[in-house]
C-alpha cells in the first residue's frame, strides 16, 4: 500500500476517533459530577472578604449549621439565571448561604450584588480561583452542602432553581440538618 493511499484514509480514521471519545461524554449528566471532597472537611483557605477586604475567612466559616456554598461569578450568565432563586431562599426561608466568588473583579461583583440583592451572609473573594481549585470546580455555577462540622456533603453543578431545590437539595438539607 502506497503512503498516498495511507494518507488518504488518515482523515477518517482521525474523524472516528474523536467520535469515540465525544460519543463517551454523550448522556452523561454535568450535573452530577462527582466531587473527591465528598465526606471530607472543606480545604483549608484563607481569603477575603468580598465587601471587606480586611476581614478574612478562614474554613470555621462553615462550622456550626448546615450551609450552602455558592461559586459565583459576574461573568457567568446562569449565575444570573439561579440568582433570584437563591435570593428567595435567603430572604423567605432563611437558607444559610455563603458565596465564593470566583476569578471575578471585586467592583463588578459588588456593583451586582447591590444591583441584584445579595442572598449571602458571607462573601468570600476567590480572585485567582485558589480555593475554587482546591474544591474542584468545574465551572460557575456549582453549589455545594456543607454539614456543621464543615464536612462536603453534595456537590451540584449547573443552576439551582426551584425544581433543583424541591427535589436535590432541600431534602439533602434537611437530612444533615437531622443528622448534625
Amino acid at each position: 500500500m502506497s503512503l498516498k493511499r495511507v494518507l488518504l484514509f488518515l482523515p477518517l480514521v482521525v474523524a472516528v476517533g474523536v467520535g469515540v471519545v465525544l460519543s463517551a461524554g454523550i448522556g452523561r449528566d454535568k450535573e452530577t459530577l462527582e466531587s473527591a471532597l465528598i465526606g471530607k472537611p472543606v480545604p483549608g483557605f484563607q481569603l477575603a472578604s468580598l465587601q471587606d477586604p480586611q476581614t478574612t475567612y478562614l474554613p470555621d466559616v462553615f462550622k456550626g449549621q448546615v450551609r450552602l456554598l455558592n461559586v459565583w461569578a459576574t461573568w457567568c450568565p446562569s449565575c444570573r439565571v439561579e440568582h433570584p432563586q437563591l435570593v428567595k431562599l435567603a430572604r423567605e426561608q432563611g437558607v444559610p448561604i455563603i458565596g465564593l466568588n470566583y476569578k471575578d473583579n471585586r467592583q463588578e461583583a459588588l456593583k451586582w450584588l447591590d444591583k441584584l440583592g445579595n442572598p449571602y451572609s458571607k462573601v468570600l473573594f476567590d480572585p485567582q480561583g485558589t480555593f475554587g481549585f482546591d474544591l474542584g470546580v468545574y465551572g460557575a455555577p456549582e453549589t455545594y452542602i456543607i454539614d456543621a462540622d464543615g464536612t462536603v456533603r453534595y456537590r451540584h453543578v449547573g443552576v439551582v432553581d426551584e425544581k433543583v431545590w424541591k427535589e436535590e437539595l432541600a431534602p439533602l438539607v434537611a437530612r444533615y440538618k437531622r443528622e448534625g
